[in-house]
């Protein structure tokens, strides 16, 4: 349930900032704009090095896309940003955080990942590398082969692919094992390596999560470290909603004198000057871009501005929340057994599907990405009852209602889905922004991964968290781009660390 934070304060005039005596950090100030999985990252990593530390957010509760609230009714919750969790498992800085002492725990499924098709059995992405060959039969060799080696080494890969690119990697050899598989678009390495339909699928599912046009070189990175993923280390819900993961850092953030202030908007920088007009040492800006510019105005160098002012957001999303009367009556009743459903078909339904979505055009049979939390994390429903998460990739800032559009996918693979529907709640593209000003147009990796989006984020630079003396951007704008992994605020904060003289801590590899 969204909630205030009874770790944060509301707005109020004259509250004391928590301090505490760390050696090196100490005597500095940091003030966060914006309370997502970045920002609040950023803001511990700076506490934890002894710097005071305020977050401003404009919301009435910390989060960002981690919030989660009962908008199905009373003993529902549904996490209204952010559901599935790979890379917040995998994530070394929240590792090294141990969340868990914060009550954060994290729910498994018996599958990661189903993939149904019309037209033969669901494909299968299961925990084991092994069994997942098995099942895929005839492709089960080649899936070993381009996927087993980033299992194998990827406790390497993931520090390296949740950073910026343009930096020289601690393990070069497992990078490119890596990035040289993934250098293909995936509808030519799909069809190179396999035979089945089933199996082609599957990956393209998997790469479509960069949310881009399939035929676009490097989609195949996408399908292969999350595939990956879901053998190495699974992929995971947070037990009682999102929220669970917001809470646990601001849990942290306070245990280090920090403090988050909701309700609190910020539309200049010169809002967080103290009593004296002096700004802090460090200002994080967990905001997209084209904010970054409005807050900071003249503090920006012309070439900076510049470059942010040319950012690019990509295709949005459609969020449709159901409650069901029980289970989604899959045709293959194994999908019952994942925590997540790629619905959309076959390569060549999916790969249609997101070229149209890049070209401005709302497919017929888009992309749907279902989880099925409540059937794992049984506090989510009432009892018999199934609450269920879905989006769909549309145009950028579409404003059909395509809720129907949703219905039908999901209804091609359950017969009967519709007739179990009790109630539901749609989230337009417009209507996710309004919730979170980071989400334009729907855009939940905090801009397009197309052309040199990927690697020069958030604009051409070996810095790219530096926006100016003291001022950083930590937002999925940033290196590494989205997901809910706390990377972006870690490394973001790292550079300020440095630039003050001080050593950030090091990352623990994922668990």
């Amino acid at each position: 349930m969204t909630q205030r934070h009874p770790l944060t304060h509301r707005r109020t005039a004259g509250t004391p900032l928590p301090g505490r005596a760390v050696a090196g950090g100490a005597g500095h100030t940091a003030a966060v704009v914006g309370s997502g999985p970045n920002g609040l990252a950023a803001a511990v990593a700076l506490a934890r090095a002894g710097l005071e530390v305020t977050v401003h957010e404009a919301a009435s509760s910390p989060g960002g896309a981690l919030r989660s609230a009962p908008a199905l009714g009373p003993g529902t919750v549904v996490d209204l940003g952010a559901g599935v969790h790979p890379f917040g498992v995998a994530s070394p800085f929240f590792s090294a955080l141990g969340l868990e002492r914060h009550g954060l725990q994290w729910v498994h499924p018996d599958l990661p990942l189903a993939h149904p098709l019309e037209q033969g059995p669901a494909a299968l992405l299961h925990r084991d590398l092994a069994r997942t060959a098995e099942d895929l039969g005839v492709d089960g060799a080649a899936w070993r082969r381009l996927v087993g080696p980033a299992v194998a080494d990827f406790d390497r890969i993931v520090p390296a692919a949740l950073g910026p690119l343009l930096r020289v990697p601690r393990h070069p050899v497992a990078l490119a094992r890596f990035g040289l598989r993934g250098l293909a678009p995936s509808t030519v390495l799909a069809r190179a390596l396999f035979r089945q339909p089933a199996t082609r699928a599957l990956f393209a599912g998997l790469a479509a999560h960069s949310v881009m046009p399939l035929h676009h070189p490097l989609t195949s990175v996408f399908g292969v470290l999350f595939g990956a993923a879901g053998h190495a280390v699974g992929w995971p819900v947070a037990r009682g909603g999102s929220q669970a993961i917001a809470d646990a850092l601001v849990a942290e953030l306070t245990a280090h004198g920090g403090r988050v202030v909701t309700s609190s908007p910020v539309t200049d920088l010169r809002q967080l000057a103290d009593a004296h007009g002096r700004a802090p040492a460090v200002t994080m800006l967990d905001t997209t871009p084209a904010a970054a510019v409005a807050l900071a105005g003249d503090r920006l160098a012309p070439a900076v501005r510049s470059g942010l002012s040319a950012w690019r957001h990509g295709p949005g999303l459609y969020k449709v929340d159901y409650l069901l009367d029980g289970p989604v009556p899959w045709a293959d009743p194994r999908v019952n057994g994942a925590g997540t459903v790629h619905v959309g078909g076959t390569l060549e339904e999916l790969a249609t599907a997101e070229g149209l979505t890049h070209r401005g055009q709302d497919p017929e049979r888009p992309f749907v990405l279902v989880s099925q939390q409540s059937l794992f994390d049984a506090g989510r429903a009432p009892g018999g009852q199934t609450v269920l998460y879905a989006y769909a990739h549309l145009a950028p800032g579409t404003r059909q209602a395509a809720g129907p559009l949703v219905d039908a996918q999901i209804e091609r693979f359950a017969p009967g889905f519709r007739d179990r529907i009790v109630r539901r709640v749609n989230s337009s593209p417009a209507d996710l922004q309004a919730r979170n000003a980071n989400l334009v147009g729907g855009d939940v990796v905090g801009g397009s991964m197309a052309g040199t989006q990927l690697v020069l984020r958030p604009r051409p630079t070996l810095s790219p968290y530096d926006l100016g003396p003291g001022l950083y951007l930590c937002s999925a704008s940033a290196p590494p781009g989205g997901g809910v992994h706390g990377m972006a605020g870690a490394h973001a904060a790292a550079a300020a660390l440095r630039d003050l003289g001080l050593r950030p801590e090091p990352l623990a590899p994922p668990r």
